[in-house]
C-alpha cells in the first residue's frame, strides 16, 4: 500500500504545514477533471455489475445451477464491502494520486483472474478478490467533495456520482454486448486493460493533497465506527441507503431471470439493452446534487421514496409488458439514484475531515444491503417468482418511507460542524 506523502513529497508542503485554503484549492476541481474522475469511476465500479445479465449464461458455461449463479453478484458486493471498510478510509490519510492508480491496477489483476478461471468456484473467488478491489470510484467521489467549492460540492459530488451510476447502468450493456459477440471471457479481458488505461490516466491527472490525518492504520479503521456512533443523521442515513440498494439490487437480480424466461426469453445482448433505460437515473443524480446545494435535500428524499414505491406497485403489473418493465426501470433508477445522491451529499456535509471515513460507512452499508438483496432476489425468485420479488420491494420501500418520515425533522438534519 503507497505511503503516506511526507511534507518534503507533497507540493502542498513547500509553502505550508496545513492543506491549502479553500481559495487556493478552488481551481484544482476543473470541469475537465471533474469530466474524468466521473468517466473513470463509472468504468471503475462497473465491475460489480458485468456478471449481472450473464447469470445464465456464465452459469451454463461452467456447469452451475442458475440459484449458484446469482452467488456471483452476491459475492462480488460482498467483496466490494470489504473493500469499501479496509481501502477507503485510507483516503483520508494517504496520498490518493498513488492510491487510487494502484487500485486500478489491482483490478486490473482480479479482472484477468475471472477471465482465465476454468471453474465456478474458481471465478467465485476472483471476483470476489475483483469487489475487493473495485473501491477507485468510492476514493474518487470525496477526492472530489474535497476539490469542490462550499457552494457547488453538490453539484460537483452529484456529476461525479452521476458517472458511477452510469457505469453501474451501461455496465450491464457493454456486458451483453461484448459477452454476446465474443464471449464472456473477453468481456474480463476488456475491462482489465480499460483498469490500467485509467490508472496511467489518473496519476498523471489528480493533484497532490497532504492527508488529512496521521492516525495508523487501525486507529484508522477504527475511527469510522466512532463516527457512526457519534453521528446520529449518519446512522439514519446508513439504514436508508442500505434500504434503497436493496431494493434496488434485489429489482435487477430479479430482472434477468425475469426477462430470459417466457414470455420474453430474450438473450444476454438483449438484457444487457434494457440497462440503457436506467441512465435516466443517472442523469438525475446531478440535479438531486444541485438540491442538495439549494438546501432541497429532505424533501426531494422523501418523493425519491414515494416514487421507488410507486415504481414496485408498476413492477408488479409488468410480469408481461415489456413497456411496463422499461417504465419501471426509469422510474425507479431516478429515484434510487436521487435517494442515494442525497444520502452521500449528507453524509459529506457532516464532516469535512473525514469524508473518506464517512463515505466509507455509507458505501459500505449500501452494499451490504445490496448483497442482501441479490441473495433475496434469488430465494424469492425460486419460492414465488415475480410476484414475490415485486411485494419484497414494496416492503422495503415503504420501510424507507417510514424512516425518512421519522427522521425529516431531526434525525436527518445535518449539523454542520467539522472534525
Amino acid at each position: 500500500m503507497p505511503a503516506p506523502d511526507t511534507p518534503a513529497s507533497s507540493p502542498a508542503a513547500h509553502t505550508s504545514d496545513h492543506p491549502a485554503p479553500p481559495a487556493a484549492r478552488r481551481t484544482l476541481m476543473t470541469r475537465g477533471l471533474t469530466f474524468l474522475f466521473a468517466v473513470a469511476g463509472g468504468a471503475a465500479v462497473g465491475n460489480l455489475y458485468w456478471a449481472q445479465p450473464l447469470l445464465d449464461f456464465i452459469a451454463r458455461d461452467l456447469h452451475a445451477s442458475t440459484a449458484a449463479a446469482g452467488w456471483l453478484v452476491t459475492a462480488t458486493q460482498l467483496g466490494y464491502a470489504a473493500g469499501i471498510l479496509l481501502v477507503v478510509p485510507l483516503g483520508d490519510a494517504y496520498d490518493r494520486r498513488k492510491l487510487i492508480p494502484v487500485m486500478l491496477l489491482c483490478s486490473a489483476v482480479a479482472l484477468l483472474g475471472c477471465a482465465l478461471a476454468p471453474s465456478f468456484g474458481i471465478l467465485l473467488v476472483a471476483i470476489t478478490l475483483l469487489g475487493v478491489t473495485t473501491v477507485s470510484g468510492q476514493l474518487l467521489a470525496p477526492l472530489a467533495g474535497d476539490l469542490a467549492e462550499d457552494d457547488n460540492r453538490g453539484s460537483v459530488v452529484g456529476t461525479v456520482v452521476s458517472g458511477i451510476l452510469t457505469g453501474i447502468l451501461v455496465s450491464r450493456t457493454i456486458s451483453g454486448l461484448i459477452a454476446g459477440a465474443a464471449g464472456w471471457r473477453t468481456l474480463y479481458v476488456v475491462a482489465a486493460v480499460a483498469a490500467a488505461g485509467f490508472a496511467a490516466l489518473l496519476h498523471r491527472a489528480i493533484p497532490s493533497l497532504e492527508p488529512k490525518t496521521q492516525m495508523p492504520y487501525p486507529a484508522l479503521i477504527a475511527s469510522v465506527g466512532r463516527v457512526v456512533r457519534r453521528e446520529r443523521t449518519v446512522r439514519w442515513t446508513l439504514v436508508l441507503g442500505a434500504t434503497a440498494f436493496a431494493a434496488f439490487t434485489m429489482f435487477w437480480t430479479a430482472l434477468t431471470f425475469l426477462l430470459s424466461a417466457p414470455p420474453f426469453g430474450y438473450s444476454v445482448t438483449e438484457i444487457g439493452l434494457f440497462g440503457l433505460a436506467g441512465v435516466a437515473g443517472a442523469l438525475a443524480a446531478r440535479r438531486a446534487g444541485r438540491l442538495h446545494d439549494r438546501g432541497l435535500s429532505l424533501p426531494a428524499s422523501g418523493i425519491a421514496w414515494a416514487l421507488v414505491l410507486a415504481a414496485f406497485v408498476l413492477a408488479a403489473f409488468a410480469g408481461h409488458s415489456v413497456l411496463l418493465v422499461v417504465v419501471v426501470i426509469v422510474v425507479l433508477d431516478v429515484a434510487v439514484q436521487g435517494v442515494n445522491l442525497l444520502n452521500q451529499s449528507r453524509m459529506f456535509a457532516v464532516s469535512d475531515e473525514a469524508r473518506s471515513r464517512l463515505n466509507t460507512a455509507f458505501v459500505t452499508s449500501n452494499f451490504l444491503g445490496g448483497a442482501i438483496g441479490s441473495a433475496a432476489a434469488s430465494v424469492l425468485w425460486s419460492t414465488g417468482g415475480w410476484t414475490a420479488v415485486t411485494v419484497a420491494g414494496m416492503v422495503l420501500s415503504g420501510f424507507g418511507l417510514v424512516v425518512w418520515a421519522l427522521g425529516r425533522r431531526g434525525p436527518l438534519v445535518v449539523p454542520r460542524r467539522s472534525r
